[in-house]
């Protein structure tokens, strides 16, 4: 939510109308820089390929394992201005001081590269930031120790082990790194600074006259250490598009190029954390959250690179050409990126195949924690639910309606005058007892808690925050005042682990007062957002632990208050029950805190289309739990965009309704009972697939494999599924195709080669590698089950996932050509971290041979810990199956069933026309068989 018009005191009203009149209208973009506006980023993007004198490599040697050295600049090294990017400037001798590297090696085949200034011959105590508690802890138990270097005959340059298949190689003069496959072709993968773009602003001693401050609009910020920008150019090799580095709203799913032959004037991709007013569907702007991973695929290759760097980032996607090359190489993508402040640490994934890159990116940021089963569920918010008799009458009418929902959310008007942790005790007298009724139908309930401190000293956090010197400091040193919500606020200094620990014990009861066991967390404007401050955030000139500037961590501020927030929940329950927490801002490795969805967008059918490639790509980069505002969160949709929405949001991993307070109430009953009818179909949908959902969540928790997946990722050699926007696969069994166009009468859905394709509201198959046209019905959206799988489902209706826990279960088997499929089912609790105990259940189904088995695949090793379930399997559904087959025998107790024509959904007018085995009386946790005669 951006507006900063909300209902609040009439002062700080009139105060931010004053001030940001502009922000209440469309967005603007003269409210934000510019890359020409932006000198590191202006400087970068003028130079050509090799125009910048070389690095040259010196000492190499291997140390502790690894390989390092020195990079020793050009003697004719240049510096150059802001005011001209093209001139040489007289450079004094601090700023060709040689820079240090650090060369190391991951199992897994990860090469990491470090670059800093030697602190031995720094002319200034300042030290460059390098971004703490990102990386994994056991990430440098994991380092391969390499024994030895070797010098590749004929060129002056190092190779070392990377993994069976691939090496690196060091070239020395110029420096470039090569990532390449091993053998006689020696087929590039990666390479960094193949363009001679490297460049590496050092920190120097300022001289007298010199002004290094930097204006924008009305702000001013100091830069008290000077230019301290880096850049450089990486190559993906054997790659026809490349993904990632979210967070951007765009229709296409792959990075588009924004410079080079037949490029228009583009902004690079700008990756710094914002809080956006009314974002555009179609641009490379950045907006609420930045993780600097892109990955590409091709024909050939995929492969990774990420930069742990939280400082304002620029990225430009280079067209084939752009750097006047007579012939332009085919089947490489290269690119630019560019940085304020920081160090080089980055990171080069081999794959060799799409989800070995996403593995090894996991590897090193963490896989997605595992959310309770409540969260994976529909969510419905707005802002706001004006007090608990509107609190009592939005539940009640979900059960009148007949329509599930997990999850009610307050936004920040239930607080006491945007004091988080209170309540308006006349909107909301008795919370603990709102929680509770809700709690009574397996519900919960969501609040809002974001990171701008109203600065009220009757406040008791602010009071307790200003007396431990617990907030961000200013440029002058003094606690930093912003303006926000309520007004005049400041901010907990989230570096501090200290802080964030402090911050975390907010979330007690006994300091939550109102909070109950079944209340969870909401982060928003944690870019974080100020709307007084240059582009609505923070100084980058503020100060934080350790002398750090704001420009330094920026993007990373929401990912420590996420971090913080989870932590608080995990507290809470003294460790034993798992938190829920949605931000807005993020970085790397927010995943391991909670969820995430693409801000405030707009009820338009533009923004309807671009969420499904802003999550995609969020997952790609390892935020596998996010998702959009379902109906869009500024204006009022039209009923036809509303109903497709609920329908292709029923899909995203997170599905939340939400609204701003200025639009039209649209909870899913007020628009007539066929609309009705039609959003509560999708959302039960969605209930029947929890099973399936939570099984995929298990997946990506254990290995970072998103839920949502492009079409690539399941089909890697099929090329139309490339760049593929507008349908995905959940998991590798289910393929669906979004409706994006008002009164659309017919939908082209492309199925993926190398299989066969179950329409599942009517069973008809269809054969891999075709574009269909069908009909678009507004009944529902085109879904498809993949043949050679099954899907575990669970049908009854229920008012929430909590009341569907010991219902049965329904497999849906699609049989491939050799009339076989697999698929799994996992079961927990649900809300615990018993299973890190080995507390679960985890099924693989398979069918051969005219028999379903099911056999347990929870390792030995998994824990002492057991989790037992009565659940049963109610129904087998048999897609492909040759007519003929009448009987199913089922052992142990080898008695015997039917097999009849049954419907493929339990939706009001399904008909019989599936083959199905109902009732087969076996145990979902047992070991079994069903044969078919």
């Amino acid at each position: 939510m951006t507006s900063p018009v909300r209902r609040s005191a009439a002062p700080v009203l009139l105060f931010l109308l004053l001030v940001f009149s502009s922000s209440v209208s469309a967005w603007k973009k003269e409210e934000f820089r510019s890359c020409k506006q932006t000198p590191f980023c202006k400087r970068a993007r003028t130079r050509a390929p090799h125009s910048l004198p070389p690095f040259s490599v010196s000492d190499v040697s291997l140390s502790d394992g690894s390989v390092s050295g020195r990079l020793v600049p050009s003697p004719s090294i240049r510096q150059v201005t802001d005011e001209d990017p093209s001139a040489d400037a007289a450079v004094d001798d601090t700023a060709q001081r040689p820079l240090l590297f650090r060369l190391s090696v991951y199992h897994g085949g990860i090469l990491r590269l470090e670059i800093d200034e030697d602190p031995s011959s720094a002319p200034t105590p300042k030290r460059r930031f390098r971004l703490p508690d990102v990386l994994l802890p056991d990430l440098e138990d994991r380092r391969l120790w390499l024994p030895r270097l070797s010098s590749p005959s004929g060129v002056a340059a190092t190779s070392f082990y990377l993994a069976d298949g691939f090496e690196g190689i060091l070239r020395h003069d110029p420096f470039e790194i090569v990532v390449r496959r091993t053998g006689s072709e020696g087929e590039p993968v990666l390479s960094f600074n193949s363009h001679g773009l490297f460049d590496y602003e050092q920190l120097r001693a300022k001289k007298e006259g010199e002004d290094w401050e930097e204006s924008f609009r009305s702000h001013t910020d100091s830069r008290p250490h000077g230019p301290q920008s880096i850049s450089f150019d990486v190559s993906f090799h054997g790659a026809n598009f490349v993904y990632g580095i979210p967070e951007h709203a765009s229709p296409s799913l792959s990075l588009r190029p924004t410079r080079g032959s037949g490029v228009d004037e583009s902004e690079p991709y700008r990756l710094f954390n914002l809080d956006v007013f009314e974002y555009l569907h179609d641009s490379p702007f950045g907006i609420y959250g930045s993780i600097p991973f892109m990955l590409s695929h091709g024909t050939r290759s995929t492969s990774g690179f990420f930069w742990l760097n939280a400082a304002e980032m620029q990225i430009d996607v280079l067209a084939p050409g752009w750097d006047d090359s007579a012939a332009p190489n085919a089947g490489r993508v290269d690119s630019f990126w560019m940085s304020e402040a920081g160090v080089v640490d980055a990171f080069f994934f081999v794959g060799p195949g799409p989800k070995d890159v996403l593995k090894q990116y996991a590897s090193v940021t963490g896989t997605p924690a595992m959310p309770q089963e409540f969260a994976v569920a529909y969510h419905q918010c707005r802002w706001n639910y004006r007090d608990e008799e509107d609190v009592a009458a939005v539940d009640a009418a979900f059960d009148e309606h007949d329509i599930p929902y997990d999850v009610l959310w307050l936004d920040i008007e239930h607080t006491d005058g945007k004091r988080y942790f209170t309540w308006d005790r006349t909107l909301f007298p008795h919370p603990e007892e709102m929680q509770k009724k809700l709690a009574a139908k397996g519900r919960h309930m969501v609040t809002i808690v974001d990171p701008h401190i109203k600065r009220d000293d009757s406040f008791h956090v602010h009071k307790e925050a200003t007396e431990k010197g617990y907030y961000v400091k200013d440029a002058s040193g003094k606690d930093f005042d912003g303006w926000c919500w309520p007004g005049s606020s400041s901010y907990s200094d989230m570096l501090n682990p200290e802080i964030r620990e402090w911050w975390a014990d907010k979330f007690s009861y006994k300091n939550y007062v109102g909070s109950t066991a079944s209340l969870y967390i909401w982060n928003d404007m944690n870019e974080p957002s100020v709307f007084n401050g240059p582009e609505v955030t923070m100084p980058r000139d503020a100060i934080h632990h350790g002398e750090v500037e704001h420009r330094e961590l920026h993007n990373a501020y929401g990912y420590y208050f996420h971090m913080a927030t989870a932590n608080g929940l995990v507290k809470r329950g003294n460790g034993k029950d798992r938190p829920f927490v949605l931000s807005r801002a993020f970085f790397a490795g927010s995943q391991r805190y909670g969820a995430i969805w693409t801000g405030d967008n707009s009820a338009d059918w533009d923004h309807l289309r671009v969420s499904v490639p802003m999550i995609l790509n969020l997952g790609l980069t390892g935020m596998s739990f996010s998702g959009a505002d379902v109906g869009g969160f500024f204006g009022n949709p039209e009923v036809d965009l509303l109903v497709r929405w609920y329908q292709l949001g029923a899909y995203y991993p997170f599905f939340r309704g939400h609204a701003h307070h200025d639009t039209k109430r649209r909870e899913p009953w007020l628009f007539g009972e066929e609309n009705t009818a039609l959003m509560r179909e999708a959302i039960h949908i969605r209930y029947s697939l929890l099973p399936y959902y939570y099984t995929l969540f298990r997946e990506a928790a254990t290995s970072g494999i998103p839920i949502m997946r492009p079409l690539w990722l399941e089909f890697p050699a099929d090329k139309e599924t490339y760049d593929n926007s507008e349908a995905f696969m959940v998991g590798s069994s289910l393929l669906v195709q979004g409706v994006y166009e008002k009164n659309q009468k017919s939908v082209s859905v492309y199925l993926p080669s190398g299989a066969s394709w179950f329409n599942l509201r009517n069973g008809v198959k269809y054969d891999g590698g075709v574009l269909l046209k069908l009909d678009a019905s507004e009944d529902s959206i085109p879904s498809f089950q993949r043949a050679g799988t099954i899907i575990p489902r669970k049908d009854r209706f229920r008012r929430s996932s909590t009341q569907m826990v010991n219902d049965p279960y329904t497999l849906v088997i699609a049989l491939n050509g050799s009339l076989a499929a697999e698929g799994e089912l996992y079961i927990d609790d649900g809300e615990s971290y018993d299973f890190e105990k080995g507390a679960y259940i985890h099924r693989r189904f398979i069918f051969a041979n005219n028999k379903l088995t099911s056999i347990d695949i929870r390792p030995s090793t998994a824990g002492e810990k057991k989790f037992s379930s009565d659940c049963t399997i109610e129904r087998i559904i048999l897609l492909g199956l040759p007519s003929g087959a009448k009987k199913a025998v089922v052992a142990p107790g080898n008695h015997e069933m039917n097999i009849e024509l049954g419907p493929l959904t339990l939706r009001k007018g399904s008909k019989p026309i599936a083959l199905t085995i109902r009732k087969p009386n076996i145990r979902v946790a047992d070991d079994w068989s069903v044969r078919i005669f």
